[in-house]
């Protein structure tokens, strides 16, 4: 049973998340814990020529990545492309293995390629698309937990948002950082001497 300070406790908290944006935490307690939410802000568009030639232009890289995705047991074909700090594209592929876990999602094959190519660029701007059969996918694919949190340290190196636009054929979204794909990332480590 649901009482009323339940009721009205869930009910301010709604209220509260809506009211705050940007990533802003919000905090009610609640006796001695705190309840807090996270809004994330994105902007959503249904067609690519919403967007700049140059942002056209590296999401027509993540696709033609993915057309060279070397997918043969899931048929997922993801295609990744990282726009440098110094204007330099670089865009990957996932790479599956049949030893199951030795493949690697598209992120990563193109952050890690992207880092070693340009180390002393920051990343400026990724996209993510994804196919099957060859048609792209309709929706936008998120990243893996794995390559948010390498995406992440990558933003944390630059000292720079790392902008992400998720793209489908039908529905694209656009996060001004990746850590509106994760809020709570592991960077918490000592800092080394």
């Amino acid at each position: 049973m649901i009482d009323n300070k339940s009721i009205i406790i869930s009910f301010l908290t709604i209220i509260l998340a809506y009211l705050y944006k940007n990533n802003k935490f919000v905090e009610l307690k609640v006796n001695e814990m705190i309840q807090k939410a996270i809004t994330i802000e994105y902007l959503e568009c249904s067609s690519i020529e919403e967007f700049c030639s140059a942002d056209r232009e590296l999401i027509e890289k993540a696709v033609e990545a993915a057309r060279n995705a070397y997918a043969p047991y899931s048929n997922f074909c993801v295609g990744a492309a990282i726009r440098m700090s110094g204007g330099e594209i670089v865009a990957a592929s996932n790479q599956e293995n049949s030893a199951y876990p030795s493949g690697l999602c598209a992120e990563r094959v193109t952050a890690f390629y992207a880092n070693a190519k340009y180390p002393d660029q920051y990343f400026d701007t990724l996209v993510i698309t994804a196919m099957v059969d060859g048609v792209q996918c309709e929706v936008p694919t998120n990243p893996c937990g794995a390559c948010r949190q390498v995406l992440m340290d990558y933003e944390l190196k630059g000292g720079h948002q790392l902008r992400v636009i998720l793209a489908g054929s039908k529905l694209l979204r656009v996060y001004p950082s990746i850590r509106a794909l994760l809020p709570f990332s592991f960077d918490n480590l000592p800092e080394q001497k």
